[in-house]
């Protein structure tokens, strides 16, 4: 079996480049591209366009007709085998069934019921099947997909505001926009990056927030951890912009939102099992936006993979009006070692 060359790094880099054309749509599945080649020409080449859409190995094949014979087929993903529930052809029996002589493959399918089968089923019909070329750019362009897959539960981000001495909300519990409208409209951009957000139900009957991006992108689905079902009915996350889903240990539902029993740990929603619920919803970039509660949770189970941390320039202790505190005018921040120094003057 020849080893793979540069002409063979060329074909796939194309494949890579081709899939990315996919972008969003194909969400929750991969960005896959196929490139068909015969005596050193293309002859065919397609990407996965939508969800639920043709694979990019059944439109690559389409193209090419009965030229794919004894043609090299280099794909960015392992070819998907037949199994319950799937959506679309099998890409594994459409390559053999056009007498493809070789599949190059970047990155074996982290999918348990795909994991080397498709690989095992091509090579049984007398298929020559190479992996592992540019496998690590691959990675990166589903790097959410490959963590699901992995780690059984979606990135998790945490977002935190905070004041200078650490406050995520004033006396009497008047949190909203400590930080300014600059950082805010950064979140609302940051949220149309993420497939959901997460917060808990203290912030939800605190601040009533909405938790959409405020127009500057698609809306994640909106997650709340609610032990007890304790929601009020009237709550913006209720009002139907983005599907919502509740965390909770009750066995009641609501209308409005999907309600997903999760069982307790020490009194609280097991943020594990919560998670692989989430990762079974093929959610796999989860924000956290909960208040300090639900941070600290989240990073005691070691469940916070990232974290934006914006600090306001100002003091919250003492007072119940977060636009009345004392502020840091003109800030300068320094680095020391580690750690981070702001010094300015108190107004």
């Amino acid at each position: 079996m020849k080893a793979l060359g540069k002409t063979d790094a060329l074909f796939m880099r194309k494949a890579l480049d081709i899939a990315q054309r996919g972008g969003e749509k194909t969400h929750p599945n991969p960005q896959v591209g196929c490139v068909l080649v015969k005596k050193g020409e293309i002859i065919s080449q397609a990407w996965h366009q939508k969800f639920g859409g043709p694979h990019a190995e059944i439109l690559a094949l389409k193209k090419a007709g009965p030229h794919a014979r004894n043609a090299t087929a280099y794909v960015t993903l392992e070819p998907c085998v037949s199994f319950h529930g799937k959506k679309t052809p099998s890409c594994a029996e459409a390559l053999i069934a056009a007498k493809i002589k070789k599949v190059v493959i970047a990155s074996q399918d982290p999918n348990p019921k795909v994991f080397s089968r498709g690989i095992k089923l091509l090579k049984a019909n007398g298929i020559e099947v190479k992996t592992g070329l540019l496998e690590k750019e691959n990675e990166e362009l589903n790097w959410g997909f490959f963590w699901r897959h992995r780690f059984n539960r979606p990135y998790v981000v945490l977002k935190l505001a905070l004041s200078l001495d650490g406050k995520a909300f004033a006396v009497g519990g008047k949190s909203k926009w400590i930080t300014g409208e600059a950082a805010r409209k950064r979140v609302h951009h940051l949220r149309s990056r993420f497939d959901a957000i997460l917060v808990g139900i203290g912030t939800v009957i605190k601040d009533n927030p909405s938790l959409t991006s405020h127009g500057r992108g698609k809306n994640p689905t909106r997650i709340v951890l609610d032990t007890h079902l304790k929601i009020p009915r009237n709550s913006k996350v209720l009002d139907g912009q983005a599907p919502t889903l509740i965390l909770t240990s009750s066995n009641r539902s609501i209308s409005r939102a999907e309600t997903i029993y999760v069982p307790l740990k020490n009194g609280k929603i097991d943020l594990k099992r919560a998670l692989q619920k989430l990762a079974e919803r093929r959610i796999e970039k989860l924000l956290v936006e909960g208040g300090p509660s639900v941070c600290s949770s989240f990073l005691k189970e070691n469940l916070v993979d990232e974290a934006y941390l914006f600090f306001a320039p100002k003091f919250l202790s003492g007072t119940d009006n977060p636009n009345l505190s004392p502020i840091l005018e003109n800030p300068q921040i320094e680095r020391i070692g580690k750690d981070f120094l702001f010094h300015g003057r108190i107004t």
